[in-house]
């Protein structure tokens, strides 16, 4: 059974508040102790050297801080106490206010949504193949793009080993308005087992390779092949079909045309085949929402789709 304890314990939040208050209570006494014994000079009255002299001209004099400065030590002292009173920054301990990362953040998405959910709302209820004519949705919908999707497919939306490029006509679960609108809705969990779940062997997985390579044309040793095309027979053909053309259902890629998500040269697909592939594409709705994801999936519908007139 998990322990918590063995993990956290009340040393770690005495850790920070001891060295916290006791390092206000040491920079309130270093100022009460500098300050003690120091003589202001009255008006007229010579103020004496520290006896160090620069150039000649430039000498130290012994006067203390003027009063201004040394009160704000004092100012920015209690404003760290007050501070930590109203705001977390010991241990456990919430703070006044009771002011968290999480409840700001959402203050701030609700103020968001309150603002410019009217904007989204608007073209919710389109069909995306009539709102990829409106300029203004396929403008909100790149921004949208730009924001959330580029870090995987690229600001071109041409993708990238692992990442399938949004600008061509071939899609793994469908590229139909629906079929997109749904894979950022649900998102996607592709499966592609690796060897061992197969039972492939190692000549096995050379022979699949190389008949894999055979089916859209690549340079490949025909009789290894002929071997190879057994074993797709016995256990590919189940998710890539007879042909190997895939099957959208199951988000099976084609592997007779030359588009390859993760690579095409001889070493990657025997990767593939080898220790299987687990690609990902999150759900947005409840980041997103409904009318933010309808605009998100106008836009990419619109990346290879020209707009009905």
């Amino acid at each position: 059974m998990f322990d918590n304890k063995m993990f956290f314990s009340d040393f770690w939040e005495w850790f920070i508040i001891v060295p916290t208050v006791g390092g206000i209570l040491m920079l309130f006494a270093l100022i009460i102790w500098m300050s003690l014994g120091i003589k202001r000079p009255q008006k007229g009255e010579d103020v004496k050297t520290m006896g160090h002299v620069w150039d000649g001209d430039l000498e130290e004099f012994n006067n203390p801080l003027p009063m201004w400065w040394l009160n704000m030590f004092y100012i920015t002292l209690f404003f760290g106490i007050i501070y930590l009173i109203l705001f977390p920054g010991l241990g456990s301990f919430k703070g006044y206010l009771g002011w968290t990362e999480v409840k700001q953040y959402e203050q701030e998405v609700d103020a968001a949504n309150t603002r410019f959910g009217p904007l989204y709302e608007q073209f919710k209820t389109q069909p995306i193949p009539e709102l990829i004519a409106n300029k203004d949705a396929l403008q909100i919908g790149q921004r949208l793009f730009i924001t959330y999707c580029t870090a995987c497919h690229g600001s071109d939306a041409g993708g990238g080993p692992g990442f399938p490029n949004l600008r061509d006509t071939d899609w793994l679960w469908g590229g139909t308005p629906e079929a997109i609108q749904a894979t950022i809705t649900n998102g996607r969990q592709a499966m592609m087992p690796d060897a061992k779940t197969n039972g492939l062997n190692e000549q096995d997985i050379k022979n699949v390779v190389q008949y894999v390579r055979s089916l859209s044309g690549l340079p490949h040793n025909a009789d290894v092949a002929t071997e190879g095309k057994k074993k797709f027979d016995t256990i590919c053909m189940a998710c890539h079909g007879m042909e190997g053309k895939g099957t959208q259902a199951m988000g099976a890629p084609n592997l007779t045309d030359n588009v390859w998500l993760y690579g095409r040269d001889e070493q990657t697909i025997e990767e593939t085949v080898r220790y299987g592939r687990r690609g990902k594409m999150p759900a947005q709705l409840d980041f997103l929402g409904e009318a933010k994801v309808h605009l998100l999936a106008t836009y990419i519908y619109s990346l290879s789709n020209t707009p009905s007139k």
